[in-house]
């Protein structure tokens, strides 16, 4: 309680990790125009990934579904999806949509062209259905979040009931009921809605039986399945354990409470990443340390309000000691767990990731206000409000007197109970504050798990120059222009082939300002080399009917070649563009 407010640092890690996959690289490249049909779709993301039977769609030049193969992982890596591709593709451009389950449990869907031949004029659009749906988003999310606020109220309510010893135990059977059954309805609900969530379909097809072995089958959906029969094992096995000794029952608590963290960690982020057995472990402690602190705070103030016997104080400062080391774990996990998930101090601005995680910085400062106060009326309860009195002891109304003997007796003078009763009020309704902001800040860390890490972002850009599919060691770039006129925008891509001395293949395609294909009446390229003073060398493309090509450019010398590209997008307007490009042997 004294620290609690440094549970921001911990729960800027409860479901940061290291998340969710992004797409690394694809063959074909997006955008890219190959010579011949490829063989297969290859997708290489920045963690392993689970498939689902419709993980990929494609469709052709026509606006048709082009049957495929079933998807799989490529030569057994796990962080890359392949399907084999007809033989008989036609020419133009193709639409692939993919859509797979991340390492962390949540799925992630894109979609991409490639041209075989040369670009159609018009490419098919990308299908919606890949898309989130909104409804099964939503009620999946506010499970999610249900079930880390139950498991908090379960975990937490029985470790201050163990630990903390208060007299009056009554008011924390409520919590505890609630939070099992809670827990229970809502990861059951999450079992039944995983294959539409991970689907992105209606949750109206959440009933569907055929889904369920494939739900089963996936880490998610066995770790759902573990949750459920762990509560349910735990029910079976509290009536034994009531007639067993304080001991066995708290080794018991402590060995469910590890378990039901794990069907978390096992799951989400901290399965996906770097260092994963360290981030596992780091995962259990910060949930269950989390849970210590926030759902033994509801424990508390629970028991301020409701208990027939006041709690000694005792009692709170058995809390205080409990939250301070719980504190100190979630501090120390969610310190590590947020190095892995920003992977640098500029991505906590520069990222969604960064600003969200800056948000629950700030909050900081509300739980650093309640924890002061806390900790100031819990100090004053602690102040001696009793004085000691010498009464003389008596043993018998006949006999030889006793030997003269005095008991110490503890009474309360009048003036030390309203500050008593005082400082009580104001310590329920600090607590009160510090439970309100921290399911806060656990609300926004259920946003956080669906943000896709700044570290996983990173390694996404990191990712090598592309290569146009089909085209090996082909340079592709992409150039964007604007002439200052409506409509005189958007972007030029490139393909050199092979990109080294000698003769060359060039290849460009224009897009407009909506990233649809555009039409211009001339596109000119010229290659400069100013270290030895040759050029410029005219490309010489020519229309071939919606993109520019040349099979002629001659480059005879290796070294920093300086492209200029002029795009004309009517008879009076035009821009020009210089990019360096690097030519080898």
């Amino acid at each position: 309680m004294l620290l609690g407010t440094l549970l921001v640092l911990l729960l800027a890690g409860a479901a940061p990790a290291s998340a969710h996959a992004a797409l690394r690289a694809s063959d074909p490249e997006d955008g890219s125009v190959v010579r011949t049909a490829p063989t297969h779709i290859t997708l290489t993301f920045t963690e392993s990934v689970g498939l689902l039977e419709d993980s990929f769609r494609i469709y052709g030049p026509d606006n048709r579904r082009v049957h495929m193969e079933e998807p799989e992982h490529a030569a057994g890596a796990a962080d890359t999806a392949r399907a084999a591709l007809p033989r008989d593709l036609d020419e133009g451009t193709y639409t692939v949509a993919w859509r797979v389950v991340s390492a962390d449990s949540h799925p992630v869907s894109g979609a991409f062209t490639f041209s075989i031949g040369k670009p159609s004029p018009t490419p098919p659009a990308a299908p919606q259905d890949h898309a989130e749906h909104p409804v099964t988003k939503s009620l999946y999310d506010t499970g999610r979040y249900l079930a880390y606020i139950a498991a908090a109220l379960l975990i937490g309510t029985a470790a201050f009931a163990a630990l903390c010893r208060p007299p009056d135990t009554g008011p924390l059977r409520a919590p505890l009921l609630f939070g099992w059954w809670t827990l229970l309805v809502t990861t059951a609900a999450l079992l039944v809605l995983r294959a539409a969530y991970e689907k992105g379909a209606s949750p109206l097809t959440a009933l569907d039986v055929s889904t369920f072995p494939d739900t089963l089958s996936g880490r998610p959906g066995m770790a759902l399945l573990a949750r459920v029969l762990l509560l349910l094992t735990a029910a079976l096995l509290l009536p034994v354990l009531r007639h067993r000794t304080l001991r066995t029952r708290v080794t018991a608590g402590a060995a469910f409470s590890v378990a039901l963290a794990l069907t978390w960690a096992s799951a989400e982020h901290a399965s996906a990443g770097i260092q994963v057995p360290v981030a596992m472990t780091s995962s259990v402690l910060h949930l269950l340390a989390m849970a210590a602190w926030l759902g033994g705070l509801t424990a508390l103030l629970l028991t301020l309000h409701r208990a027939k016997t006041p709690p000694p104080y005792d009692t709170v400062a058995r809390f205080s000691r409990l939250a301070f080391t719980s504190v100190t774990v979630l501090v120390l996990t969610g310190a590590y767990q947020s190095w892995r998930g920003l992977g640098s101090w500029s991505a906590l601005t520069g990222t969604a990731y960064g600003r969200t995680l800056a948000v629950k910085l700030a909050a900081t400062v509300f739980l650093l206000l309640a924890a002061a106060l806390s900790r100031r009326w819990t100090a004053l309860l602690a102040r001696p409000a009793a004085t000691e009195e010498r009464v003389p002891a008596l043993v018998g109304a006949s006999g030889p007197p006793p030997e003269p003997r005095t008991t110490h007796v503890t009474t309360a003078p009048p003036e030390a109970v309203e500050p008593e009763a005082v400082h009580r009020r104001a310590l329920r309704r600090s607590v009160l504050a510090e439970v309100v902001v921290a399911v806060a800040v656990l609300l926004v860390t259920t946003v956080l798990t669906g943000t896709l890490p700044s570290r996983a972002e990173a390694e996404a850009a990191k990712a090598p120059a592309p290569q146009v599919a089909g085209l090996p060691g082909a340079q592709a770039l992409t150039v964007p222009y604007d002439t200052g006129t409506p409509g005189g925008s958007g972007t030029v891509q490139l393909t050199m082939d092979p990109g080294r001395v000698g003769e060359n293949g060039l290849q460009a395609v224009v897009f407009g300002p909506q990233g649809a294909l555009s039409s211009v009446p001339e596109i000119r390229v010229t290659f400069t080399l100013p270290s030895k003073d040759v050029g410029p060398i005219d490309a010489g493309l020519t229309d071939r009917g919606g993109y520019w090509a040349t099979n002629d450019l001659t480059l005879p010398l290796e070294g920093a070649w300086t492209m200029k590209l002029t795009v004309r997008v009517s008879d009076i307007d035009q821009v020009t563009v210089e990019r360096g490009v690097r030519i080898g042997r």
